[in-house]
């Protein structure tokens, strides 16, 4: 049994009743959208990865495909395996060799790795205030002085938020570690199967 098997569930798994991996079971999930999120597409067209890529929670691996198709040497983990899979047959059709590693998000220690960028698209809004502190902790373990974080969250403004919505106190609060400085939160969307623009933050977070 691996790390990410042998794993206490979330929050949203307890509140969800369900574990991740039963989101892409029997169809797609709702962020599952066949395409990589257009606000990360923009951020990879501007040429804001750079060095060893983390894809954290990469699902299905549509951001992880484009980041690779772009040149990018990227790493995908997923505590879902259902997804992976299904990522690593996208990669194949593709032509590209991507590794897809089934690891916990708040265990990044146990990865033994270190990124010069890491993508978080769709994954920090799903953790409680507690997790998302562990998780910014987390990434001070797998990241390199001068690494960049890029995280893209649903957010709380707007007519229609999604349904994890998180406001700019919660991603300052969980980065408010020396270790960290917050370049940018800005007003972004998310694409998701039922709304093609929730509202969302994107936030641009430096390793000191």
């Amino acid at each position: 049994m691996t790390d990410a098997e042998d794993r206490p569930s979330t929050s949203h798994e307890r509140a969800s009743g369900r574990p991740w991996s039963a989101s892409y079971l029997p169809g797609p999930a709702p962020w599952d959208i066949g395409a990589p999120q257009p606000a990360v597409a923009e951020l990879i067209a501007a040429g804001a990865f750079t060095g060893e890529v983390l894809d954290a929670g990469c699902g299905t691996g549509d951001n992880t495909v484009a980041l690779a198709a772009h040149g990018l040497q990227v790493v995908g983990i997923d505590v879902a395996e259902p997804a992976l899979t299904i990522a690593r047959r996208k990669a194949a059709d593709h032509g590209l060799d991507i590794e897809f590693t089934l690891a916990d998000a708040l265990r990044l220690d146990r990865l033994h790795r270190r990124f010069d960028t890491i993508l978080d698209s769709a994954l920090f809004h799903t953790f409680d205030s507690t997790e998302q502190s562990r998780y910014a902790t987390g990434l001070t373990t797998i990241t390199t002085p001068g690494a960049t974080v890029y995280l893209l969250c649903f957010s709380d403004t707007g007519p229609n938020p999604g349904p994890h919505p998180v406001t700019r106190t919660a991603i300052t609060t969980a980065f408010a570690s020396p270790a960290w400085q917050i370049a940018t939160i800005e007003p972004a969307h998310l694409r998701t199967r039922f709304d093609e623009a929730s509202p969302a933050w994107l936030a641009t977070i430096h390793r000191r």
